[in-house]
C-alpha cells in the first residue's frame, strides 16, 4: 500500500508541475492548474493516510483534492490586469512596486518613505492618495480578496515589533474601509522584523524592511 501511495502521489505532483508549466496556457489556466495540483497532492495524502486506504482511496482523495484546488486557485482576469495597470500609473515614481505574483495575485510593496516612519503606525500623507486610488480599483472588482502584511525593521524587540507590524496592517485596512471597501474582504497579518528584504545594518536597509505588502487575489470559481 505504501509503495502504491508513493507512486500515485509522485505521479500527481509531476502532472501538476507539467500542467502549470505549459507554454500555451493562459495565466488563468495556469493559476487554476496550480491550485488543482496542490489540491490533488493534499487529497492524495489524506486518502493514503486514512485507515483502510489503498490505491483506490489515494486516487479518490486526489480527485477530491484536485476539485477543491481548482476552486482555491487564483485567476488573472481582465479586471486584475486593469487594476495592475491603474496602480502602476497611480504609483509611478513613488518607489511602490506593483507586480503579478506566480500564483496570480497582484502585489503592492510600499516602502517606508511612503508608508510609515520608524516606530509609528499612522499613515503618512503621501500614502493616502495611493490608498484612495487602490480603494477605487477594489470597488471596481468586488470579487477579489485582500491580504495586508505589515513589517518592521530590527529596531526594538519582538514584543514591540510584532504588535507594531499588525497595527500598520490594521491602519491600512481601516483606511481602505473608510473609503468604501468592505473590511470583510481584507485579512491582516503582522510579521514583525522576521522577514527582512534588506540588511538591517544600515538606515537604507532598515527603510526597505519597514514596509507594507498588499496582495489582491481573485479566486477561481469552480
Amino acid at each position: 500500500m505504501h509503495k502504491n501511495f508513493i507512486k500515485t502521489t509522485a505521479a500527481i505532483a509531476i502532472v501538476a508541475l507539467t500542467a502549470t508549466g505549459c507554454a500555451d496556457m493562459s495565466t488563468t489556466q495556469r493559476g487554476t492548474a496550480t491550485g488543482a495540483g496542490i489540491g490533488a497532492g493534499l487529497g492524495g495524502l489524506i486518502g493514503g493516510t486514512t485507515s483502510g486506504g489503498g490505491g483506490g482511496r489515494v486516487a479518490g482523495g486526489a480527485a477530491i483534492g484536485a476539485a477543491a484546488g481548482a476552486v482555491i486557485g487564483n485567476i488573472w482576469s481582465k479586471r486584475m490586469e486593469a487594476q495592475k495597470q491603474q496602480m502602476e500609473q497611480a504609483t509611478q515614481g513613488t518607489g511602490v512596486q506593483v507586480t503579478q505574483t506566480q500564483d496570480n495575485r497582484l502585489k503592492l510593496e510600499i516602502p517606508s518613505d511612503i508608508s510609515f516612519d520608524t516606530g509609528r503606525s499612522d499613515i503618512k500623507g503621501n500614502f493616502q492618495p495611493i490608498l484612495q486610488r487602490f480603494a477605487q480599483t477594489l470597488q471596481e472588482n468586488p470579487n477579489t480578496n485582500v491580504v495586508i502584511i505589515g513589517h518592521t525593521d530590527s529596531t526594538g524587540s519582538d514584543s514591540i515589533n510584532q504588535p507594531l507590524s499588525v497595527d500598520r496592517a490594521s491602519r491600512t485596512r481601516d483606511y481602505l474601509a473608510g473609503r468604501g471597501v468592505n473590511p470583510n474582504r481584507i485579512t491582516i497579518e503582522g510579521r514583525g522584523s522576521r522577514e527582512p528584504i534588506a540588511s538591517n545594518n544600515d538606515n537604507a536597509g532598515k527603510a526597505r524592511n519597514r514596509r507594507v505588502e498588499i496582495y489582491v487575489a481573485e479566486p477561481a470559481r469552480g
